[in-house]
Formats: structure tokens, C-alpha cells, sequence
């Protein structure tokens, strides 16, 4: 990615660069950072065909010991729990995970828009927008295709609606902002 020139020392280049203080970005601190590359290993780690013979062969296990324990409420009780305590934990590392990764390809497509002279630069950041006003806009856009070209009114008054979507506060719709 490009470094962006410093001409203007009052507008931030990375603006729409997330803080870092947000749980998808490990900043200065320990914690942080551990928590972050713990995360990335357990992910990895149990997406992996290793992780999934283990899963199945507790399952085996458990079903194998049924008529051992004659099928108790403590032998039901343990795949419960187990399943319970590790979907409950799983949630949050897979969170963290998805959540850095979201931020990376969201990185590596605002750098092919910027890059791209034909690319409207405007859509830059645009996750950060209304549900509503991305399907305005991306409504704006499968018009645009079907008449397969942009003409300068279209691409204006597509600009427009870019602008006014990202000015407006997260999670407000047009109608909310009026």
C-alpha cells in the first residue's frame, strides 16, 4: 500500500482507517496483542483436520461409553456441557479473528479503488454507512451496469448519494437525518 503525502498537515490520511483501539486491532498493549495471536492460532487450529478427527473422536468416545454408563443424566450432561463451554468460548475467538480479517480485505480493496483512476474513490470507507443507504447505492450502481456506462450526470448524482450516506451518523437513514 502507498505511504499518502503529507502536503496537508491538518486532514488525517488514514482517517478512515479504523482506531486502533477497537478489539479487531491489538494496539501497545500485552493483553491485546496476546489475545490477538492467540486467537489467530486457535483458528487456525481448529479449522484444521486434526482439530475436527479429535472432535469426532470425543463424539465416538462419548456415544461408545452410553451403554457403559446406561445412558445417565451425567453421561448426557457432559457432552452438554462441554459442547456449551466451548461454542460459548469459540464465539469470541472466531469473532476477533473475522474481525481482523474484515479490516484487512476492507484495506486491500480501498487500495484497488484508489489505485484504479476509473474507480470511484468516493466508496472509500463505505461499510461504515447505513444499511439502507448501501442498497441506495448499490441500487444506484445495477443501474448504472445496465446501461453500461456512466455518463457525468449519473456519475454526479451518484457521488452525491456517496457523500450524503457517509456525512450522515452511523446508523442513521436518510429519513432519520432530516
Amino acid at each position: 500500500m502507498s505511504t499518502p503525502k503529507q502536503d496537508s498537515p491538518q486532514k488525517n490520511p488514514y482517517e478512515n482507517v479504523p482506531n486502533s483501539s477497537l478489539p479487531a486491532y491489538p494496539d501497545g498493549h500485552p493483553i491485546t496483542r496476546a489475545f490477538d495471536s492467540f486467537a489467530s492460532a486457535v483458528t487456525r487450529w481448529t479449522g484444521s483436520p486434526i482439530a475436527f478427527g479429535i472432535a469426532v473422536g470425543i463424539i465416538v468416545t462419548w456415544a461408545v461409553l452410553g451403554p457403559i454408563f446406561k445412558f445417565s443424566d451425567a453421561w448426557q450432561l457432559v457432552i452438554n456441557t462441554g459442547t456449551t463451554i466451548v461454542t460459548f468460548l469459540m464465539v469470541f475467538l472466531i469473532q476477533q479473528s473475522q474481525n481482523k480479517d474484515s479490516v484487512a480485505v476492507h484495506l486491500k480493496l480501498n487500495e484497488l479503488v484508489a489505485a484504479n483512476r476509473r474507480a470511484n474513490s468516493e466508496l472509500i470507507g463505505i461499510e461504515d454507512v447505513c444499511e439502507e443507504d448501501l442498497r441506495r447505492i448499490a441500487n444506484a450502481y445495477l443501474a448504472i451496469a445496465k446501461n453500461a456506462g456512466l455518463k457525468g450526470d449519473e456519475r454526479s448524482e451518484l457521488e452525491r448519494e456517496i457523500n450524503e450516506a457517509k456525512e450522515r451518523p452511523m446508523g442513521k437513514n436518510k429519513s432519520q437525518s432530516s
